[in-house]
């Protein structure tokens, strides 16, 4: 995917990025592969590649919420960034929270932060489950499986608010007794499945909210 290409699908998700955005995401992957030198970060390191299978696979989130009305985001095991650092790039509007359990991740992060000069986003050294906070929009992007997640991420999810699971191909992951497993728990609000353009390989948005104990 050519940084056109790019453009063009984020546009069709509702997302036009100003020159600014477009040059803090050409300094995010410069940087980047600076660092994936001293730290391993992603072994997708083409230019054309992290435009899809990391830039604008992160921006697919605003395909099941509009992130523009969105204030307050966790990414849970943020790893190189996504997709929390490409979404505080493309909506500044969110104050964002990074959790990564590696401390040179997270010095790479900061770094990032500095240098990008992005606001309202902060990177921290912990784990999921270890940390104390509630948002509007608690995501991850490939981390572990589903229900394994959910208790990384869960209470971290305030009242009214989603836990939104980036995934690939999640047909044998996601089977009927999972389903049922986490539908003790949570509400499997909706699973949006689509394809990356260009390559066409498969991913899964799958939303979970808390129960409204009243009308449980």
């Amino acid at each position: 995917m050519n940084k056109e290409e790019f453009l063009e699908e984020c546009r069709k998700i509702n997302i036009t990025l100003t020159e600014k955005q477009q040059e803090q995401l050409d300094n995010f992957y410069k940087l980047m592969i600076k660092w994936n030198q001293k730290i391993n970060l992603t072994r997708i390191t083409k230019e054309q590649d992290v435009y899809l299978k990391h830039f604008y696979d992160s921006l697919t989130l605003n395909k099941v919420i509009n992130l523009k009305e969105v204030k307050t985001l966790c990414d849970v095991g943020t790893g190189a960034g996504f997709p929390g650092i490409v979404l505080k790039i493309a909506f500044p509007n969110i104050k964002i929270t990074l959790i990564d359990s590696l401390q040179k991740r997270v010095n790479y992060l900061n770094e990032i932060i500095k240098e990008l000069d992005l606001k309202d986003i902060a990177a921290i050294h912990t784990r999921g489950e270890d940390y104390k906070g509630h948002f509007q929009v608690v995501t991850s992007r490939a981390v572990a499986n589903i229900e394994k997640l959910l208790n990384y991420t869960m209470h971290l999810v305030e009242k009214d608010g989603v836990f939104i699971a980036m995934k690939g191909n999640i047909e044998d992951e996601l089977t009927e007794i999972v389903k049922r497993n986490i539908s003790e728990k949570y509400k499997i609000k909706k699973i949006e499945q689509f394809l990356l353009p260009i390559e066409n390989s498969k991913r899964s948005l799958i939303i979970i909210k808390k129960y409204d104990k009243k009308n449980r």
